[in-house]
């Protein structure tokens, strides 16, 4: 029996949205202690940062998740499948052992994933990403393996 392992989307930028929200908030706030004209900048300028931080938090891009078995890897939304690659099927991976960071690559971007790790400009996170990267290296064969000091350098 193939143990399945899942590892979940998550928000990197979770500060930034919140803060957004805060931010807008006291806006919405201070607004209405101000004189008209600027009551009504205070809260376009206020709905605007709350709206964009609550979108951001509430993104479907957090349903994601990257299950992981001895066969391969499927992204899928809840129930629906994005796609499953087979490790015999990846074209290639280019993997920082010191970052735990990989690009997986499946023959065509829809087929693809990257694995953020530590220092990674991505705006999404995974979690135990450190988990996924091993399975990655683990399962997918050395001579389609080539590891870099950094992805953004490869």
């Amino acid at each position: 029996m193939t143990m399945t392992r899942t590892h979940r989307f998550r928000p990197r930028l979770r500060g930034v949205a919140i803060g957004a929200i805060l931010l807008g908030v006291g806006l919405l706030a201070a607004g209405f202690a101000l004189d008209a004209d600027a009551r009504l900048l205070a809260m376009i300028g206020g709905a605007i940062g709350v709206v964009l931080g609550a979108l951001y938090l509430a993104s479907p891009a957090w349903r994601l998740v990257v299950d992981v078995d001895d066969d391969g890897l499927e992204v899928r939304a809840g129930a629906r499948r994005r796609f499953r690659l087979a490790w015999g099927d990846v074209v290639g991976v280019v993997a920082s052992p010191s970052t735990h960071t990989c690009f997986v690559d499946g023959g065509a971007p829809e087929r693809s994933l990257l694995v953020p790790g530590d220092g990674a400009p991505a705006a999404y996170d995974l979690e135990d990403k450190v988990a996924l990267y091993d399975a990655i290296v683990a399962h997918v064969a050395t001579d389609r393996i080539r590891e870099v000091e950094l992805l953004e350098r490869a």
